[in-house]
């Protein structure tokens, strides 16, 4: 695994001097939650998880890295002692997560640390930009997977992201969320061979254009992959495409559209293929899709039986960012619990290290979500959402796998009202607040005005 310790901003490290120095590193609980919903989302789909528990466990600074640490100037005068701490540094904490497939909302914490100060500090920027990336990514894509099956017609949706993502990796974590949120696969290898993903893919146009004609274009590739081949039929012209696919073999899987009118396209090339005898050949269609597209092709009756989506997805173009923030909630001081809170204006966050009670009705439908205290106990009537992953720095709870996660959001969609799933319209979803929690808010509030 590659050495992710700096990826960090630099105020974490000079804090993390600042306290070295100040011989204060209390006991500290921060929270790592989505401040507010992006414009056109109703939920969230709690994603990254993996890569966080990974990075906690692993979390080393090298004699590189230190030794570039010691050339920056804000660290010029930090005594050696301070770089001796971090050579030696290891995640000693707590942590607790939502597992991952789990649908939130915002203002619910998705991510506790509970830690030294300096430990919680660090790991900071690379827990939002895990989360945020994941979550953001897996949130749009469920959009797209809903859209697909509108009509409860299953179609399967390819993810085709990875040259529009913002740099390789961001590709490979785009791919993995996309099918945490149900799509069937990616053109992705590296997303495949790490997290197990079904690899697809068809070819590109620049096949077809290598050879001298579309018709030796399609044969080379029959003779390579016989039944199995799928035919990039739009390079020149879609109708023409699918006669020649169908003078080359009698027997192929599917064919692919790339450009034009694609609901148009689509249903002159399934009728063309139904009525000469090709009525198992499948298309799928592709070329800038998003769920609004997709939602109005599958109203519009379009036979389609695959959806390739690509950058869409993997920048979640219409809600580039989520508002992931990770504020301190406690802090001991002398041995004595505090607790922290923010009240700034549209900036405010509640107290305390909490839990995610979830409400369901007798047919088991979600109904609401109570945040409380984590003292507060609502087993008897309501399902905790947040798991503890790593105590005292060692890992007792296994993550979900993808597949696994997976089946968490299936579940979890059958259960949320169904209004929440609309492409267009906002819905909120109730997040209620316990007594304790709400007392323990405003007792703190009227002490800091007080003062």
């Amino acid at each position: 695994m590659k050495n992710e310790a700096l990826i960090v901003d630099l105020y974490e490290l000079t804090m993390a001097a600042g306290y070295f120095e100040q011989k204060f590193n209390p006991k500290v609980t921060f929270e790592l939650f989505i401040r507010e919903l992006p414009q056109n989302r109703n939920f969230l789909v709690a994603a990254g998880l993996e890569q966080v528990i990974d990075y906690l466990q692993n979390l080393r600074f090298s004699d590189e890295q230190i030794m570039f640490l010691k050339s920056i100037p804000n660290f010029k005068n930090i005594p050696r002692d301070f770089f001796d701490y971090l050579k030696e540094f290891r995640f000693n904490g707590n942590m607790y997560a939502v597992p991952e497939g789990t649908i939130v909302f915002a203002g619910e914490p998705l991510i506790q640390i509970e830690a030294s100060l300096i430990e919680a500090q660090i790991v900071e920027t690379f827990l939002l930009a895990t989360i945020n990336f994941q979550t953001m990514v897996a949130s749009k894509a469920v959009r797209v997977m809903h859209a697909a099956n509108l009509d409860k017609v299953q179609r399967g949706v390819m993810e085709f992201g990875s040259r529009r993502a913002h740099g390789p990796e961001a590709s490979v974590l785009a791919a993995r969320a996309a099918y945490l949120a149900g799509f069937m696969g990616t053109s992705n290898v590296e997303a495949g061979f790490r997290f197990n993903i079904p690899v697809l893919g068809t070819t590109a146009h620049s096949w077809t254009m290598a050879f001298k004609s579309e018709t030796e274009a399609f044969e080379r590739y029959q003779q390579i992959f016989g039944k199995d081949a799928t035919f990039l039929i739009d390079t020149y012209d879609t109708v023409q495409g699918a006669k020649n696919a169908m003078a080359v073999s009698d027997d192929f899987k599917a064919v692919r559209i790339d450009s034009g009118d694609l609901g148009q396209e689509a249903k002159k090339i399934r009728k063309l293929f139904d009525e000469n005898g090709y009525p198992r050949v499948k298309i799928i269609l592709s070329s800038d899709l998003n769920e609004y597209k997709i939602e109005k092709m599958v109203k519009d009756g379009t036979p389609v039986d695959f959806f390739g989506v690509g950058t869409q997805v993997a920048v979640s173009f219409d809600a580039p960012t989520l508002q992931g923030v990770y504020k301190m909630v406690e802090i001991e001081e002398q041995g004595v619990q505090q607790f922290r809170a923010k009240f700034s204006s549209r900036k405010v966050t509640l107290p305390s290290r909490k839990q995610i009670w979830r409400y369901k009705d007798q047919q088991d439908n979600i109904i609401y979500d109570l945040l409380a205290m984590v003292s507060e106990d609502y087993s008897h009537e309501a399902k905790p959402l947040l798991k503890a992953y790593i105590l005292a720095g060692l890992q007792v709870k296994k993550n979900k796998t993808v597949a696994e996660a997976r089946e968490i959001l299936r579940r979890n969609l059958a259960e949320i009202p169904v209004e929440m799933l609309s492409l267009t319209e906002k819905k909120q979803y109730p997040i209620k607040i316990s007594a304790k929690l709400e007392a323990l808010a405003n007792r703190i509030k009227h002490d800091i005005l007080e003062v």
